[in-house]
């Protein structure tokens, strides 16, 4: 336990130092009013730049509740450039130990390999979901001010169910940083992946359970509709295994010494 709390320690103090904790939360809070903004100024912006001539504006858009504007913050802010910058931030978090000889260093100390993984994934996973729910707190204050309320139950509760999906984002791209060595590879890899895994959302309920990224429109749902589906339990289940299937993925990585 010492060990793995001055590993998370060591992460936290070397992403003070890269300035993680301070463009990570502005990156978000950005995407977090980008979505509410633009919704509520569309037709202005559209006859500000062309006039609207043969443009028909939906009067739907401007009249959506803030519950659907944030959920719309989830689906087109945070699991699209959202999930890039959350997977650039994370995918150098072992590539970098393995190519400086940090890796080989440290397992030749009293560290458990277990302990360096969860140091590794609880330290960038705790300021990735501060700056999400930075991100998330922002799109709310918008959301009600320019639509309409959301109630504050329905927020938390889906902020707690991308939460999830969050780890898994953070979970997959360290195990494709412990396996590859290039940074261009792991980015790849991981954007592609991820990308299909939200747009495979909505093909099959079996996939969409079977899919750590139902976890996703799961909360949207919840923020649209007030409630959540049935399969919720069930996705959240299995997502928590595919979690635990890349973590351990890593683990044998490391343990096997195949990072070499």
């Amino acid at each position: 336990m010492n060990s793995l709390l001055v590993l998370i320690n060591k992460e936290l103090v070397q992403m003070k130092r890269d300035y993680k904790i301070i463009w990570l939360p502005l990156v978000f809070i950005f995407l977090g009013a980008t979505q509410p903004v633009v919704m509520y100024y569309l037709p202005a912006i559209i006859k500000a730049i062309g006039g609207g001539q043969g443009i028909t504006i939906d009067s739907s858009m401007v009249q959506q509740e803030g519950g659907q504007i944030m959920a719309a913050t989830l689906g087109s802010q945070f699991d699209q450039l959202g999930m890039m910058i959350i997977i650039v931030s994370v995918m150098g978090v072992i590539q970098t130990d393995k190519e400086s000889g940090m890796l080989a260093f440290i397992l030749t100390r009293p560290v458990s390999v277990a302990a360096y993984i969860w140091g590794k994934v609880i330290s960038n996973y705790i300021i990735i979901i501060l700056s999400v729910s930075c991100g998330f707190i922002v799109a709310f204050l918008y959301a009600r001010y320019l639509f309409s309320s959301v109630q504050l139950t329905s927020v938390l509760a889906s902020l707690f169910i991308y939460f999830v999906w969050v780890l898994f984002m953070v979970t997959f791209t360290s195990m494709i940083s412990t396996i590859f060595n290039s940074q261009g590879i792991i980015a790849l890899i991981s954007i592609v992946f991820l990308l299909l895994n939200r747009m495979l959302v909505g093909v099959h309920p079996v996939l969409d359970m079977l899919n750590p990224a139902g976890m996703s429109n799961h909360a949207m749902e919840l923020l649209s509709t007030g409630s959540a589906v049935n399969s919720l339990y069930g996705n959240l289940l299995i997502t928590m295994l595919w979690v635990l299937v890349t973590l351990g993925i890593s683990y044998y990585w490391i343990t096997q010494k195949k990072f070499h």
